[in-house]
């Protein structure tokens, strides 16, 4: 019992910052409405994807590889689900940071 609480207790811990990183707008800016560029970067996302992404990538593995319960492998296929939505909004943010008309305006 007390192994799982150690599996599942960061994660569960996680849970807010990993919401916030996958629901954080890319572009405030567009969010709003407004046609114009974000030069702040990425930081608003990257502040809470990197932990995000860290924990729920090492749960995933770690509860993939204790596979004697189901319950380990389906919450190691959650765990991939929002690895899979915080990564994807944290490569849209890089990519709008960085991308050809951000570097022209931006600098």
């Amino acid at each position: 019992m007390r192994g799982m609480l150690v599996l599942y207790l960061p994660l569960f811990a996680a849970l807010p910052v990993a919401l916030l990183a996958a629901v954080l707008p890319v572009n405030s800016y567009r969010a709003q409405g407004i046609k114009a560029l974000d030069c702040d970067g990425p930081a608003s996302v990257l502040l809470f994807a990197v932990p995000a992404l860290l924990i729920y990538g090492a749960g995933a593995i770690l509860l993939y590889r204790k596979r004697s319960r189901r319950l380990h492998l389906v919450a190691s296929l959650c765990c991939l689900l929002v690895l899979s939505s915080v990564g994807w909004n944290a490569v849209a943010a890089l990519r709008e940071s960085y991308g050809a008309s951000s570097v022209e305006a931006c600098a």
